[in-house]
């Protein structure tokens, strides 16, 4: 992996992804960081879970993050209102390796209602991998400039 920590949060709908994501890094040895939600009993509002995250991606220098809520577009968006995140709604292995290469993400987002855990897993595991192709860095240099 080329990051060296991972944040991960999700809220009630998608709180059941986020768990077994948790045991696969658990069971892989992974250093992960778990803000919240604590269960799927309750009904939170995702962007409290998205500005957790994207806060400790934030304040730890190669970092990554994981959001999950049952769309993953709420999260997505609430993540990308941060400036410095490149969050990225991820439905698959070649989105989560362009997100990655051309858009230099640092955070990947997941519908649990419409994507698997053994996707969202493989998906990880590029999102995680896969280095960024420095020729994009005039395009990502101009996200920043955006008021």
């Amino acid at each position: 992996m080329i990051f060296d920590s991972i944040a991960i949060a999700s809220d009630h709908r998608g709180y059941w992804m986020k768990s077994d994501l948790m045991e696969y890094f658990q069971n892989l040895g992974y250093e992960f960081e778990d803000r919240g939600t604590a269960s799927d009993c309750v009904s939170v509002d995702y962007p409290d879970y998205a500005k957790k995250v994207t806060d400790y991606v934030m304040s730890h220098k190669n970092s990554f993050g994981i959001l999950i809520c049952h769309s993953g577009i709420g999260m997505s968006i609430a993540a990308n209102r941060v400036k410095g995140i490149r969050a990225v709604l991820c439905y698959s292995e070649e989105m989560a390796r362009l997100s990655r290469e051309h858009n230099n993400a640092n955070v990947i987002c997941f519908g649990a209602g419409f994507i698997g855990k053994e996707e969202a897993i493989q998906c990880i595991e590029i999102f995680a991998n896969t280095a960024f192709d420095e020729r994009h860095l005039p395009r990502i240099q101009k996200l920043d400039e955006i008021p």
